[in-house]
């Protein structure tokens, strides 16, 4: 295999399992670049004076400084290129959807195929890993104030890194037995290796950051009381775990769960049976997760139902590809009306088709049931993946202002909640967004923290 073909295969995801193995294990599916593939592709970059692919980016990451080194062969001075400004890249290569963000912004994109930024990205990761580098940040002296971190995404990871790594005492809060949030929870190991999220882990705890699992704060101990145990600030980044419901006749029988509680289940370890025959709801990654997860746990038959067409899909096309390469059919332009079945039992689906109606100012065209329409998918399970919300607990009944689509309401500069010591950020603020959206709320909610706590004004050049 030439150099070209390896970049080719690299762009475009390539599996490196058998067909068998696809849909029996959680091995990790992609492909990573070697030395010479990455080079070339880094090269491929024009570095240009004013980088849209950095403008793309969430993080406004350094692409061009990493890359530009990289295509030196400067591997480990690329990666702390990377890491000054993204906080967490074995994890952002690995899930973040390029091809909307950074990729999608690369001028090479514009006539052909756009630098690999996430794979460039992963690689600098994995030859650090490789080549037994130091990959941890100096700690700072510790300034003892305490800040308190409820839940342990993506955000809550990044405030506890910003803020641990400034010196200031953290401690994390979370609900679950396990650390990560959504990374662990809802994202497969396929996708995102739990070893990658474990080294996160092990590198904040090497800063001091005191982590409590399985603690549900708003019920095992209130905001107020995290207060009055001396922690001068609080950040909440408790995600959006709440799977939304369809809303249709006989989504209590039994077969039918929600999309982000069956991911949960299957990535803590249960063994869960669906099935041969599963349809699933939506049009999003949590969607696609679900289905690919389905297969590997047993399902023959998957069916994924959009309401929209594959154009207006909101996932990940590297995904799609490898979904439809799976085996699983994409029913576009339908949704479900009805959900039947017999002595409790879900036997099928009842759906209608699907057409494009008028467009908003973005250019979405709201879909619309075509009367008479309907059809029948035979299923022995359904999973809604439509969307999720946030779940309250933690407020514990404190009165923090929210949205009108139930997000913690923040100010959109500092990410201050309408009570002083309290910020948010990451999906509790956001709605279920990417891990790089998450992460940039995370770092700059730590930069707001640690104004508050030294007095500083929160807003000062940053408006």
């Amino acid at each position: 295999m030439d150099a070209k073909e390896r970049m080719a295969i690299g762009r475009h995801r390539a599996r490196e399992l058998s067909p068998a193995a696809r849909i029996t294990n959680f091995e990790e599916v992609v492909k990573g670049f070697d030395p010479d593939t990455a080079i070339s592709e880094a090269q491929r970059c024009l570095q240009c004076k004013k980088p849209k692919c950095r403008e793309g980016c969430p993080i406004h990451n350094d692409i061009p400084g990493f890359v530009g080194l990289l295509r030196e062969g400067k591997f480990e001075e690329a990666y702390w290129v990377d890491r000054q400004t993204n906080s967490f890249p074995a994890v952002c290569s690995r899930v973040c959807p390029h091809e909307f963000q950074c990729e999608g912004s690369c001028i090479r994109g514009k006539n052909g195929e756009p630098v690999a930024i996430g794979m460039l990205e992963r690689f600098l990761v994995d030859w650090m890993v490789a080549n037994k580098k130091d990959m941890t940040k100096a700690c700072a002296t510790p300034k003892n104030r305490k800040v308190a971190i409820v839940g342990s995404g993506p955000a809550g990871m990044t405030v506890a890194y910003h803020l641990a790594h400034a010196g200031y005492s953290c401690t994390i809060f979370e609900s679950l037995p396990v650390l990560g949030g959504m990374l662990t929870v809802g994202i497969p190991a396929y996708r995102l290796p739990r070893d990658i999220i474990a080294a996160e882990f092990d590198a904040l705890r090497n800063c001091g950051v005191e982590i409590a699992t399985e603690q549900i704060i708003g019920k095992d101990k209130s905001l107020e009381q995290l207060k009055a145990e001396g922690f001068g600030a609080v950040f909440l980044g408790v995600g959006a775990h709440n799977s939304r419901k369809l809303g249709v006749e006989g989504e209590e029988l039994a077969g039918v769960l929600h999309g982000v509680d069956y991911l949960r289940r299957v990535n803590m370890g249960e063994k869960i049976n669906l099935g041969r025959e599963v349809v699933v709801v939506g049009g999003g990654n949590v969607a696609i997760d679900v289905a690919r997860t389905a297969l590997r746990t047993g399902s023959d038959k998957v069916f994924i139902l959009y309401r929209r067409s594959k154009q207006e899909m909101p996932a990940s096309k590297a995904e799609i590809h490898h979904l439809e390469e799976e085996g699983v059919k994409i029913e576009f332009l339908a949704a479900p009306v009805k959900i039947h079945g017999e002595n409790g039992k879900l036997t099928g689906v009842e759906c209608i088709r699907m057409q494009l109606g008028a467009c908003d100012a973005s250019g979405r065209c709201r879909p619309e049931p075509v009367a008479g329409s309907n059809f029948i998918i035979k299923a022995e399970a359904i999973i809604p993946a439509i969307s999720q919300d946030v779940d309250l607990t933690a407020t514990g009944g404190k009165p923090l202002a929210t949205t009108r689509w139930g997000t913690f309401e923040v100010d959109k500069v500092t990410l201050q909640t309408s009570e002083p010591w309290i910020f948010a950020g990451g999906d509790a603020v956001l709605g279920p967004q990417t891990a790089a959206k998450a992460v940039f709320q995370g770092k700059t909610a730590a930069e707001s923290i640690r104004r508050y706590l030294e007095g500083e004004d929160l807003r000062a050049g940053r408006q």
